[in-house]
């Protein structure tokens, strides 16, 4: 028999909410008619890309309103106003959260952000099923997460083909050296490394550093969490071996003043 990973009782609380949202999204929409949303055929807009090119540091800046651990982070909460902040501040890419129950999000946040901006937009939601993928192509998304502590590896591989197939690109989240040897065992070309353990959330960058080294160089990383001064981010990018490509950061500008102030004054070091 294969079991999944053991997975900490958030996640396994989270993916119980998903499981119950993927079956109303289904009895509300067919897939098919997914397809035929406007969203679905417009050009991608390149999110590996973006993360491969341009000037460093790379910044994946994030659109959220909160977290299970840390409860509300924004207030005034304007995904529209965000993700235009974001691209005139200089973000490569925009990261949209859509689960609603744990971290107040809409699928609507992604269409809204689309819209708004020029920046390539990942749909960071847990995804459990093709469904999600297509789904997230029709409403706007760049690419989608796949994080490795939350499939098990059939299920991780037939998500990653069916992003693929989809035209989108796949943000492979890892937290520890085996959960890296399996994303790169089946074909990640872009992999995240999570600084929170979502065990206990403690968050470390020393997650970071132990584990980009480790990976391929024609993989594209990139480091997630804990993360907010220019310094940590040029040491990330210089590490010994191998350094990260990017960076996904998130609570550090949705809880400032202004999101996109900080993410110009991270920019400008």
């Amino acid at each position: 028999m294969v079991y999944a990973p053991e997975r900490p009782v958030i996640l396994d609380d989270i993916l119980r909410s998903k499981r119950a949202e993927l079956a109303a999204a289904r009895s509300s929409i067919s897939e098919s008619n997914l397809c035929e949303r406007e969203g679905y055929d417009e050009p991608r807009r390149g999110f590996l890309h973006a993360l491969r090119e341009g000037p460093r540091p790379r910044i994946i800046a994030e659109i959220k309103r909160r977290s299970p651990s840390r409860g509300v982070i924004r207030k005034r909460f304007d995904p529209a106003a965000h993700a235009r902040d974001y691209d005139a501040a200089g973000a490569s890419c925009i990261s949209v959260l859509t689960d609603g129950p744990f971290f107040g999000g809409e699928l609507a946040h992604l269409e809204t952000a689309r819209r708004a901006c020029s920046r390539p937009l990942l749909r960071k939601d847990f995804t459990i099923d093709p469904y999600q993928i297509v789904e997230a192509r029709a409403w706007g998304a760049d690419a989608v997460l796949l994080i490795v502590a939350a499939l098990e590896r059939g299920l991780l591989e037939e998500l990653l083909a069916c992003a693929y197939a989809e035209g989108v690109d796949a943000l492979v989240e890892v937290h520890d050296r085996a959960e890296l040897d399996t994303a790169i065992a089946i074909g990640a070309d872009l992999v995240g490394i999570n600084n929170r353990d979502l065990t206990t959330f403690v968050t470390t960058v020393d997650v970071t550093r132990a584990l980009a080294p480790a990976a391929p160089i024609g993989v594209t990383l990139v480091s997630e969490s804990g993360l907010g001064n220019a310094a940590e981010l040029a040491e990330l990018e210089s590490l010994p071996g191998r350094g990260v490509d990017a960076f996904l950061i998130g609570e550090t500008f949705m809880a400032a003043p202004d999101p996109g102030e900080a993410l110009t004054a991270l920019l400008r070091g």
